[in-house]
């Protein structure tokens, strides 16, 4: 989708520095999914301490106890 936006351009190119990314589109694309993935985040917090899982994280991630 094309759209015209009026942007800073000191902190578009900032933001381009920080992102080591060459182009405009690309870095718009990184911050908004960037935001995206901190807001869904930022939802899943509210479970935490609520949920009861029942896993051992040693063996789903393939660890052997040492002792």
């Amino acid at each position: 989708m094309r759209t015209t936006l009026d942007l800073p351009e000191d902190l578009l190119s900032e933001a381009m520095k920080a992102a080591h990314i060459n182009t405009k589109t690309k870095v718009i694309i990184t911050a908004l999914e960037e935001l995206v993935r901190k807001s869904k985040i930022s939802e899943l917090k509210q479970y935490k301490g609520k949920i009861d899982v029942d896993i051992d994280l040693d063996t789903v991630r393939g660890r052997q106890c040492r002792y």
